[in-house]
């Protein structure tokens, strides 16, 4: 079904196509759904800096789009000195669909990586069993 270096390599290709006027600052992330298809997404920057989008939420947004909701592995890649983690809110938005043991790999353009767990990027993550009361009807 692939694997890492599949994910690296679409993650790398999507990753040219971040519209960043801005920063200059491209990411890509790739996942893989548990029906095996990979997903991209790359950062979409605005002139009005908080209605940008980050890769990994366009990556969510295109499995979700597609009818699949589980994320079996994420990669993650950025020209950048050191791997890049995903922000507070892509961290939740991966805790959404993917299990705490899932790996998340993060690279840089120049070959570093580092692999992590979801768990590791957002311990103590909020979820649906925290609004079990209000779900009680």
């Amino acid at each position: 079904m692939g694997g890492p270096m599949s994910l690296l390599i679409a993650a790398t290709e999507v990753r040219e196509n971040a519209y960043a006027p801005y920063s200059r600052f491209k990411v890509g992330a790739a996942l893989r759904s548990a029906s095996g298809a990979v997903y991209t997404g790359c950062n979409v920057e605005n002139v009005a800096y908080p209605e940008g989008t980050c890769a990994e939420a366009g990556a969510i947004a295109a499995m979700i789009a597609a009818g699949d909701t589980r994320i079996t592995e994420v990669l993650v890649i950025a020209d950048s000195p050191s791997p890049v983690p995903p922000c507070g809110g892509c961290r939740q938005k991966i805790a959404e669909f993917a299990d705490g043991d899932v790996t998340v790999t993060l690279c840089t353009t120049d070959g570093k990586s580092n692999a992590v767990t979801v768990a590791d990027l957002l311990p103590g993550s909020f979820s649906a069993g925290h609004m079990a009361r209000t779900n009680d009807g």
